[in-house]
């Protein structure tokens, strides 16, 4: 009788990917609860990521190099200033982002662009059926006879559908991976096993035909993306589609990107006609600041290659009991540190008082060059005296209350001078180093401490 292979099987978490010797109902590693499933080992092979066919090749790295081909454009230069440039022939991209807020849209629009531009690209779609995609393509304007659509869940016939299209395929859509399955492996869609198959294979077909593919992933109620972590080891370029649904902008960010930048943002405005572009952010960011207003200061930050310019509000109440810090955009420790340097070396005493911050637009502020602007808003709240409409400031603050210098000094002028700003306080530019070049019809006061900043704005 001929001998049974014994199909091998292992316990995996669902929530984080690590594998244990048995069932547990909660997590060793990430602590989640019934989470862990048992994987049965069908086929490996169906796992390996296939790069090219046929014999390995040795290539020196000055002709690798020659034969790489050149982006492609995908018509949405939002997105493309966050890829660096355009897709990447034979790249994996994975979207990810909260329920409803757009990422469909935003890849129908993107499909239909790169369609007319470069070629067929096919769409295929897990969770709707081609009436339903079809029926939004058209009343986003985005029906195009080279944009392909297909509702299908199994990897396999979409992987044989864009083989039968050869050349003339530009792209590959997937929409999204958690309700993509492979035969080749038992258990629901979504799950480690499935995941991790379906990811590899369309990471194999993107590599040996050179089609870049774009896939959709779920987030979890934390904002990560829901399945292993390997998903986000195995593809190229990780893009969150962020934004808030009470606001219609939305924002695009790349966090891992093996071909440009990190730091790039694209800025969109959710419409009844789908996505559009907002080429002009800090403009948008300031459309609504009419006059002089105690407890705002408009700073300059950049995001990547941009710079923008954003509203730092803060309101300063009295506390009962323990004094809140309530940050909207804003790092909590970072506002601590500043309320402990003005109550220090700025003699306002506020350590006591509730304080909230919010930065307008639902930006994040990450960069050190904001604690100026955010330290005369609150000085601004504390005192009730508002500040100049057209002022603007940056710059560090380090803890014994000296200001230091923000990079790309003469970028942030620039786009401050564009948007009609005439004041703008500045650190002073340490000893050695070239002075920025100031536009003209701007006024510049520059200051070393933070009580230099208060006295030039209040006194």
């Amino acid at each position: 009788m001929p001998r049974k292979t014994k199909k091998s099987s292992q316990w995996v978490c669902g929530a984080c990917g690590a594998t244990t010797r048995g069932w547990f109902g909660r997590c060793p590693k990430c602590g989640a609860w019934n989470t862990i499933t048992e994987q049965v080992d069908r086929d490996k092979a169906q796992d390996r990521v296939v790069l090219q066919a046929g014999d390995a090749r040795v290539v020196p790295s000055t002709a690798a190099r020659k034969q790489a081909h050149p982006r492609a454009q995908t018509g949405m230069a939002e997105v493309d200033r966050v890829l660096g440039g355009g897709l990447v022939p034979g790249s994996v991209v994975l979207l990810g982002g909260p329920p409803g807020i757009g990422k469909s849209t935003l890849l129908l629009q993107t499909s239909a662009a790169l369609a007319r531009r470069s070629g067929v690209v096919l769409y295929a779609s897990g969770e709707e059926s081609v009436a339903q995609v079809g029926g939004r393509a058209t009343r986003l304007g985005a029906a195009h006879d080279n944009l392909l659509l297909v509702a299908e869940t199994r990897i396999r016939a979409i992987l044989d559908a864009a083989e039968h299209l050869g050349s003339k395929l530009a792209a590959l859509i997937v929409d999204s991976i958690q309700t993509v399955y492979s035969d080749a492996h038992e258990g629901l869609p979504g799950n480690v096993s499935q995941i991790r198959t379906v990811t590899s294979q369309l990471v194999g077909f993107a590599k040996r035909h050179g089609v870049p593919v774009i896939v959709v992933g779920h987030v979890t109620k934390d904002g990560q993306l829901a399945g292993p972590r390997l998903l986000e080891h195995l593809v190229d370029t990780v893009l969150s589609f962020e934004g808030d649904e009470e606001r219609s902008t939305r924002m695009l960010r790349a966090i891992k990107n093996r071909f440009g930048s990190t730091q790039e943002l694209g800025v969109f405005e959710m419409r009844g006609d789908g996505l559009r572009e907002i080429s002009n952010p800090s403009e948008a960011f300031l459309s609504e600041r009419s006059g002089p207003v105690v407890g705002a200061c408009v700073t300059a930050t950049l995001e990547g290659s941009r710079p923008l310019l954003i509203e730092v509000q803060a309101l300063l109440a009295a506390s009962f009991g323990n004094p809140r810090r309530t940050c909207v955009g804003f790092e909590p420790a970072r506002l601590a540190m500043l309320m402990a340097v003005l109550d220090r070396h700025g003699d306002l005493c506020v350590l006591d008082q509730d304080v909230f911050i919010n930065v307008v637009g639902g930006i994040r502020l990450s960069e050190p060059a904001s604690d100026v602007a955010a330290i005369l808003a609150i000085a601004s709240s504390h005192l009730r005296r508002p500040l100049p409409t057209r002022l603007l400031a940056f710059g560090e603050v380090g803890l014994t209350g000296e200001l230091r210098s923000a990079p790309r000094t003469e970028q942030r002028l620039v786009e401050a001078t564009r948007l009609g700003f005439q004041h703008v306080i500045l650190p002073a530019t340490p000893r050695g180093r070239r002075r920025p070049e100031v536009p003209k019809g701007l006024e510049v006061t520059v200051a070393s401490t933070v009580a230099e900043v208060l006295r030039a704005t209040f006194d």
